[in-house]
Parts: C-alpha cells; sequence; structure tokens
C-alpha cells in the first residue's frame, strides 16, 4: 500500500493546537478517532507512549514521526499533523518538531508499517516539500501535496 492511499483530509490536522509532545500524540490520536479509523484511543496512546518511552521519534529537520504496533488497529493507520509554530519533541537534532505522521500498525503487519516508513523519510527528504507541508492551511492542501509528491 503507498504512503498517499492512506493520506485523506480526515486523518490530517492544520494546524494542531497541543504545545506539548505527548498532547501532540492524543490529538492526532483524537484525529484517527473521529475519522472512524480506531476504537480504543486509550491503548493506542499507551503503546504510542511505550515505543517513545524506548527512545524519541523526534526525527531531525522537524519530523516526528510517533508510532506503535498495536492490535487496537486492523490495517496500518496513519494521521498527519502541522504545528507551523513548532513543538519540542524530543527531537534527534534538539530542534523543535512541525511535521507529524503518527503510524500505527497491527503487530503481525512489519512490511506495509517499515514501507510507510520509508516513503515518510523519502517524501520529507526534500525541504522544498516539507517547507510546503508547514505552510499548507487545509487538510486539502496538505492531501494534494502528497498526492503531487
Amino acid at each position: 500500500m503507498a504512503l498517499v492511499e492512506l493520506i485523506e483530509e480526515s486523518v490530517v490536522k492544520v494546524p494542531l493546537v497541543s504545545t506539548r509532545k505527548n498532547d501532540i500524540i492524543r490529538e492526532l490520536i483524537e484525529v484517527l478517532e473521529k475519522a472512524g479509523k480506531i476504537s480504543d484511543p486509550e491503548k493506542i496512546y499507551s503503546a504510542v507512549l511505550d515505543r517513545e518511552s524506548k527512545g524519541s521519534t523526534g526525527l531531525e529537520e522537524g519530523i516526528a514521526v510517533p508510532h506503535a504496533k498495536t492490535t487496537a488497529v486492523q490495517d496500518l493507520t496513519l494521521a498527519i499533523g502541522i504545528a507551523p509554530r513548532g513543538v519540542d519533541f524530543a527531537a534527534l537534532d534538539g530542534k523543535p518538531s512541525q511535521l507529524f505522521f503518527l503510524m500505527l500498525a497491527p503487530p503481525d503487519q512489519s512490511g506495509p508499517h517499515i514501507e510507510a516508513l520509508a516513503e515518510i523519510a523519502r517524501a520529507t527528504r526534500s525541504k522544498a516539500f516539507c517547507r510546503l507541508l508547514t505552510a499548507a492551511q487545509s487538510p486539502a492542501e496538505v492531501v494534494e501535496l502528497f498526492k503531487e509528491e
């Protein structure tokens, strides 16, 4: 499954309102719950925090990819959030994160999970693409950027 197939307006939040790491995670989980993609937000929140305790998923250059494997989802699930001002996500480079990709996968589906992580890494290598995403004003704009990418 291509990453772009997971991206629809209902799973994109622009802008995120939270200003703390754990609140960003909760906000992205709420996006998935409202979109009807998940049914057990607390179980998912615990799984994501457990993964974060092993090492921050705040990468570099403003990108964060909080993720977890959990039985609370049937298929690979993604939420995207944008915080133009940046949030301290304990990123590897110490800089604030602006682009958030919350990814959830069932424990028995490593392949799609790894492929999606690789696609996110490839897409976000372009600083110009990241600038366009950070400047996006709506979920529709984010979806369109990924379709064009």
